[in-house]
């Protein structure tokens, strides 16, 4: 005879306790068969839910310290602000020396104001991943405001040049 056929002696059967007849558990009851009725909200969803993904774009935050080093030892560029979305969180940058503009991250932008079309900037580039073909601006500051035009600073408030 195993131990799993043997009755446990000096122990009385395991009952569950009575639910009365108004509660929720009860099999009696009528509404425990209904889900619990909470309020609709009316959401409408994102299109893009589902489809969102980490960006493959490093920020100074998510930045390897090597990457940093290399670019904090690299040459200093200039070059001019092509377009910079406050908004969206970048833009780019036309180099002084020609080629392909380059994409400029919000978190690598340093001074006070916010860089607007025509703006000359001084920067120093650092390669992206996956290849590490690709460059994009870092320690990027606005060298000279262009002149007639409305800049904002990073608290909000506006200035005239």
């Amino acid at each position: 005879m195993s131990s799993q056929d043997a009755p446990i002696q000096g122990s009385p059967p395991v009952t569950p306790p009575p639910a009365s007849a108004g509660s929720p558990r009860s099999p009696l009851s009528p509404d425990s068969l209904q889900p619990p009725a909470c309020r609709h909200r009316d959401r409408s969803p994102s299109p893009m839910r589902g489809y969102l993904i980490p960006s493959p774009l490093p920020t100074r935050r998510n930045r390897t310290c090597s990457a940093t080093a290399r670019a904090s030892q690299g040459p200093v560029f200039t070059g001019v602000c092509k377009c910079f979305s406050r908004s969206k969180g970048h833009g780019f940058i036309t180099p002084s020396d020609g080629g392909k503009d380059i994409f400029v991250h919000i978190s690598d932008i340093e001074g006070e104001y916010v860089p607007v079309e025509g703006d000359e900037v001084s920067y120093k580039v650092c390669s992206i991943p996956p290849k590490y073909e690709k460059v994009q601006a870092v320690e990027v500051t606005i060298t000279h405001l262009k002149p007639g035009t409305k800049h904002e600073t990073w608290a909000g408030h506006i200035i005239s040049s």
